[in-house]
């Protein structure tokens, strides 16, 4: 699945979309992450593309969402998304604890 955002192309890899629709995730929920979340960490040295955690709240229920940035080819790639659980991050849910 594909889409436009600005003028940078989205890519949803298999994973990303099984856990969306495991945990009743939208496409949309998704982009609204994308675009209007906060960057919690950052992975230079991912391979294949760089990526990054990102971090926002629809409906008042925080989402983590993986991507990575492949500058080469103007495109970034939604590699999962999940809630995060609170037993395993603090409450601001931008650290592990």
């Amino acid at each position: 699945m594909e889409c436009e955002v600005t003028t940078r192309k989205i890519k949803f890899r298999f994973h990303a979309i099984q856990r969306m629709f495991e945990r009743n995730i939208s496409t949309e929920d998704v982009l609204n992450v994308i675009s209007n979340g906060k960057v919690i960490k950052e992975y230079y040295e991912d391979k294949p593309y760089p990526s990054k955690l990102i971090l926002g709240f629809i409906n008042e229920l925080p989402i983590h969402v993986v991507l990575a940035e492949n500058e080469h080819d103007n495109e970034q790639i939604v590699i999962t998304v999940y809630s995060p659980q609170t037993e395993l991050w603090d409450t601001s849910f931008e650290r592990k604890k």
